[in-house]
C-alpha cells in the first residue's frame, strides 16, 4: 500500500471514529432527555434505566450523571436500614462523587453534589460525613447559609441522643433537671460536659453564622433554641449560667415565632394568624 492510499485509509478510519462518537453523543443527550420525562413523570426505575445509559454513552456528560445520582437518592427511604435501601444511597452517593471529581464541573453543579452525598450521609447516620462534605459547600459558596445550619443540625443530634439515653439511666424525665447534690447525677453530668461541650460550641457557632447569612432563617432560629438547651443541661452546677442559657433559648423561641409570623404575613393572600377559638 502505498503513502497517499495510506494516509486516506488513516484519515477515513478517523471520521468513522468522529462520526462513531458524535453519533454517541447524540443517544446519550437522547437518552437524558428520556431520563428527564420519565423521572418528571415520578417513574425512577426507567429514569435511572435512561441516565445510566446516557452515562455509558457519554461518560463526559455532567448532567446525567447528577440526574442520575438524583433518581438513585429518590428511591432511597431515610431510616429503613436495608441492603438495598443503602445500596440505593450508595449508588447516588458514587454519582454525586463522580461529578465533584470531574475536571469540568461548575462550581454550582458542584454545589448541588455536595449537598447531595451530604444529605445522603446525614440520613444514613453517617454524621462525620455529612460534616466533611457540608464543609465542602460552605468551601464553594461561603455566602450559602444551609451548610452552616446543616452542621448545626447534626452537632445537635448528636449530643441530644447520648444525654437523653444518660437521663434515662438516672431514671430522670426529659424536663427534670440534675441535680448537682446527687453524687451519680453530678458525675453524669461533668462527663456529658466533656463529650458534648465541643459540638455544643461548634453548633452554636454554625447556627449563628447561619442567620447571620440569612437573618430570617426560622430554622436555623430553632435549632439554636435546642443548641442552648444542650449548654444548659450540661452546666451541673454552674446554676446562674444555666438560667441565662434557658433565657438565650427562650429568646430563640420567641424570635422564631417572630419571623414564622412576619414570613406567613408576606405569602400572597395572608390573612395573619389566627387562633382556633374552638379550643
Amino acid at each position: 500500500m502505498n503513502k497517499p492510499i495510506r494516509l486516506l485509509t488513516v484519515a477515513a478510519a478517523t471520521l468513522a471514529i468522529l462520526f462513531s462518537l458524535g453519533c454517541d453523543k447524540l443517544r446519550a443527550r437522547d437518552q437524558l432527555n428520556k431520563g428527564v420525562t420519565a423521572y418528571k413523570n415520578a417513574k425512577y426505575e426507567e429514569a435511572i434505566d435512561h441516565f445510566q445509559q446516557s452515562v455509558a454513552l457519554d461518560p463526559k456528560l455532567i448532567n446525567a450523571k447528577m440526574y442520575l445520582a438524583t433518581a438513585f437518592a429518590q428511591q432511597y427511604i431515610p431510616g429503613a436500614d436495608t441492603p438495598d435501601n443503602n445500596k440505593m444511597a450508595e449508588q447516588a452517593i458514587e454519582q454525586y462523587k463522580h461529578v465533584l471529581d470531574m475536571p469540568n464541573t461548575a462550581r454550582e453543579q458542584k454545589v448541588n453534589a455536595a449537598k447531595g452525598v451530604a444529605s445522603l450521609y446525614y440520613n444514613m447516620k453517617k454524621f462525620d460525613d455529612a460534616k466533611k462534605y457540608n464543609h465542602m459547600v460552605s468551601e464553594l459558596d461561603p455566602n450559602d447559609p444551609d451548610p452552616y445550619y446543616s452542621i448545626g443540625v447534626i452537632d445537635w443530634a448528636e449530643c441530644y441522643q447520648p444525654r437523653m439515653e444518660e437521663r434515662a439511666k438516672l431514671g430522670l424525665k426529659p424536663d427534670e433537671e440534675l441535680n448537682p447534690k446527687n453524687k451519680d447525677q453530678k458525675k453524669a453530668c461533668e462527663q456529658l460536659k466533656t463529650q458534648n461541650w465541643p459540638l455544643i460550641q461548634e453548633g452554636i457557632d454554625n447556627l449563628n453564622h447561619a442567620i447571620q447569612l440569612r437573618p430570617d432563617y426560622d430554622d436555623a432560629m430553632a435549632y439554636l433554641n435546642l443548641m442552648f438547651r444542650e449548654k444548659a443541661d450540661v452546666e451541673c452546677d454552674d446554676l446562674a449560667t444555666r438560667q441565662e442559657d434557658l433565657k438565650t433559648a427562650d429568646h430563640w423561641v420567641d424570635q422564631t415565632l417572630i419571623t414564622k409570623k412576619a414570613k406567613a404575613e408576606k405569602q400572597p393572600g395572608a390573612q395573619g394568624i389566627t387562633l382556633d377559638q374552638s379550643k
